[in-house]
């Protein structure tokens, strides 16, 4: 596949992805900046294996839910649901404080677990548990960016659209670059991520890095969060040896993906034989895009 094509192609499936929304050809071609021409035949191929729909009425365009099958079973795969849950569990039943997991993807961390802990009084409990981490807004996206060289945090932020969003968060929430960097260089220091209504007014989040591998990249973050009210300046101190020591706990067990393991020669072969059957439609239809 040729890079611009193949990029044009799966920008279509994340375009469809976000917030599993259906939408009319023109809006796809313009959203992505392709010709309706192009846009049309890359949608044709995702029909014709599987990937989209067309909505016989309307005529706008939804993913199936093979890429949502397709993630399950990743995610099921991973061992994150088996090895890191039941840590996740515990860790918020002993802060009894709403718990979240967050993994690295590419250039953006993304929560995919959490734990309520709390039982009784004010219960902190968001209307996402799931989606992109603000970075800058939040405990967890501060205690990634702090293991990272200035010039990638910097870019990351970019890439969110700097701080023109951040009004839509806490009062406290950063609003520079500069403002940022000291920051983490603060996070660094002391080892967690800290967050006082920022991401969103009366919210206190602590968050500590997940690494793994002989380079000790970070691969996540932990976080615990609770109404400012109860999490206390005395109550952060409490509470921050417990989020590290749970970072640590998860880094042992990373990466918790099961090791390769060898197919036999008939599952090879039909597998090779889909690739090649495959392989010329989305190149057709790539080639195409470019018109």
């Amino acid at each position: 596949m040729a890079h611009v094509p193949a990029e044009r192609c799966l920008g279509i499936i994340e375009l469809l992805a976000d917030g599993a929304r259906e939408m009319p050809l023109g809006d796809i071609a313009e959203r992505l900046v392709l010709p309706k021409s192009g846009a049309h035949r890359l949608l044709a191929t995702l029909i014709d294996l599987g990937w989209a729909e067309q909505d016989r009425e309307t005529g706008f365009y939804r993913l199936t839910m093979r890429l949502a099958v397709l993630g399950q079973r990743f995610y099921v795969a991973s061992g994150l649901p088996d090895i890191c849950q039941p840590v996740l569990d515990r860790f918020a039943h002993e802060c009894r404080e709403f718990a979240r997991l967050a993994v690295v993807d590419g250039s953006a961390l993304v929560w995919i677990a959490h734990a309520q802990g709390a039982t009784g009084g004010l219960v902190y409990q968001p209307t996402e548990t799931t989606g992109t981490v603000p970075l800058f807004a939040t405990a967890s996206g501060k205690a990634w960016l702090a293991t990272l060289k200035v010039n990638d945090a910097v870019q990351l932020i970019a890439k969110q659209d700097g701080f023109s969003h951040a009004a839509r968060y806490g009062p406290n929430v950063i609003r520079s670059i500069e403002a940022l960097l000291k920051e983490l260089r603060t996070t660094a220091r002391r080892g967690y991520g800290l967050a006082l209504n920022e991401a969103e007014p009366g919210v206190t989040a602590i968050a500590a890095a997940i690494r793994s591998g002989t380079d000790g990249a970070t691969v996540g973050t932990v976080s615990i969060a609770g109404p400012t009210v109860r999490m206390t300046e005395s109550r952060v101190r409490e509470l921050a040896p417990l989020v590290t020591q749970c970072a640590t706990e998860l880094s042992t067990s990373w990466p918790v993906r099961p090791k390769a393991m060898a197919l036999p020669r008939d599952v090879l072969r039909r597998g090779r034989r889909a690739l090649v059957t495959t392989m010329p439609r989305f190149e057709r239809a790539m080639r195409s895009s470019r018109s």
